[in-house]
């Protein structure tokens, strides 16, 4: 746990979150600024920083967020109508909390680019 990371706070219960998911290896939460009608974050319980931080031994936990963010997005309905992932890395990718997390975007129709 990093400790002035929102989302390992997050993780610890430190701060309160509206839970979709949690297992050993990952969390899920709404998103409380969402940009979409379903808007879920999924974050491992390690701190990462970032993608670009990652590296092979975080192999099989990168592996699991994506499977996991599939079941999540079936769950919330989104398998038919279809869905987006989003990682941002980075400040000019647009990352705000320096902790991996993957954005599940549904619920509306997606533009691209996102702009």
């Amino acid at each position: 746990m990093a400790e002035d990371c929102l989302f390992c706070k997050i993780i610890a219960g430190q701060i309160p979150s509206n839970k979709v998911y949690s297992d050993a290896d990952v969390y899920a939460f709404r998103d409380i600024n969402p940009a979409a009608p379903q808007h879920i974050l999924l974050i491992p319980r390690k701190h990462i920083s970032n993608i670009a931080a990652a590296n092979a031994a975080d192999e099989a936990l990168l592996g699991k967020l994506l499977l996991k963010a599939n079941g999540i997005a079936t769950e919330a309905g989104l398998h038919e109508s279809g869905f987006r992932y989003v990682i941002n890395t980075g400040a000019d990718g647009g990352q705000t909390v320096f902790h991996l997390h993957l954005h599940i975007l549904g619920g509306r129709r997606m533009h691209w680019p996102p702009g």
